[in-house]
């Protein structure tokens, strides 16, 4: 097996970033450090950009331009990959007019490609913010698009199907709400969502068992709790006991039986759109929810460090690491154990932080940069 990562990466116009440059080693740690609203989590929302969606951030393509730009941007990473030496990047060039859309652009070797998946033919990109600290309890919508986020890793077109999804649900309300008794025209829409539907919940449904399987093994030698998960949606239960036809043909008759009742609610009420991620903590045996701060911090490290060990086991390649201020609220103990269960996953660790002393214990099994208003340099 290999690791992915990142040589040299290049930003222009991006967030607080008129231009920087950084030069990297191979695998190990990168550790960014500085004050509080320096542009740490900048940089790394930039290498998030490299992978398919909208960034750790869940950013607009507008909203990641140089506030003092003409509203282009650009992130560019010469990597190490699955497929060797490559560079890649994306961003948008200067809007035509005030009203025109940002159209992203992603490139590999300057060649221009669809979009942002053919990046996951090089390297697989894994992240942990503190926006995630809330994942167990707040609502399922949060967790659903955590998970969806997992399984991307491992299949970069699950984001097209999950887009697709949406925009057959789209469709189906949009004929139920203007009240089109056009039969056949709502079973053809029907018969789409059902289909697109159907295999959304069957890649959830792999990676989530997959997942489960990889958090049972490392769980012994952890010191991070044991987590164990489950999805709780429809398509996902009937999936485990009928096989995909059987199971788009009840969805679909579904969909057709509940017209009215969707029609009333302005919504369609059933379907993977609606799947919540079960964690339980098992050592306690409780959900993830009822436990502490700290145990839940724990546990989402534990996904986090499962999933990546899973990326690696299905592709050969263990993923790059992007961890925003995971080290801030951990203990001593539980620190040092991060840092030796990150070295031995063998892979390319980009960590963020303000305090540079909670890094010491990583030693030379990290580069460390200092990070100011627009700049980044390495620490000599």
């Amino acid at each position: 097996m290999t690791a992915a990562f990142i040589r040299r990466l290049t930003l222009s116009n991006f967030r607080s970033y008129h231009a920087a440059e950084m030069h990297v080693g191979g695998t190990g740690g990168v550790v960014l450090t500085g004050p509080n609203g320096a542009g740490k989590t900048n940089l790394i929302e930039a290498i998030s950009f490299l992978a398919p969606g909208r960034g750790l951030r869940r950013a607009t393509l507008e909203d990641v331009a140089f506030s003092e730009g003409d509203g282009s941007w650009a992130v560019a990473a010469g990597i190490e990959g699955m497929m060797g030496l490559a560079t890649l990047g994306t961003g948008v060039e200067p809007p035509t007019s005030e009203d025109a859309p940002a159209n992203r652009q992603c490139r590999i070797d300057r060649e221009s490609m669809a979009s942002a998946s053919a990046f996951a033919d090089h390297f697989r990109i894994v992240w942990l913010t503190p926006a995630m600290d809330q994942l167990f309890n707040g609502p399922a919508s949060e967790r659903r698009r955590f998970f969806d986020r997992l399984v991307l890793a491992v299949d970069a077109q699950h984001s097209s199907r999950v887009n697709a999804l949406e925009r057959s649900l789209r469709s189906r309300n949009r004929l139920l709400e203007e009240n089109i008794n056009d039969a056949q025209w709502l079973d053809a829409v029907e018969h789409e969502t059902a289909e697109v539907a159907v295999a959304v919940a069957a890649a959830r449904a792999e990676t989530a068992g997959r997942l489960a399987a990889e958090l049972e093994t490392s769980a012994q030698d952890s010191p991070f709790p044991a987590a164990m998960i489950a999805l709780d949606g429809i398509l996902e239960h009937m999936l485990a006991e009928h096989s995909a036809a059987q199971v788009e043909d009840r969805y679909r008759a579904l969909l057709k039986e509940q017209r009215q009742r969707d029609a009333a609610a302005g919504r369609t009420l059933e379907g993977p759109h609606r799947t919540d991620l079960a964690v339980r903590f098992a050592a306690k045996d409780i959900p993830a929810a009822d436990g502490s701060t700290g145990e839940q911090k724990a546990m989402l490290i534990r996904l986090i460090l499962a999933h990546a060990g899973l990326v690696k086991n299905m592709t050969g390649t263990a993923p790059i690491l992007l961890l925003d201020e995971v080290v801030a609220h951990l203990d001593p103990g539980r620190r040092e154990a991060l840092y030796d269960e990150l070295s031995a996953l063998g892979t390319q660790v980009w960590m963020t932080g303000a305090d540079a002393g909670l890094f010491d214990e990583l030693g030379e099994r990290a580069s460390f940069f200092e990070v100011s208003p627009g700049r980044v340099s390495a620490k000599k």
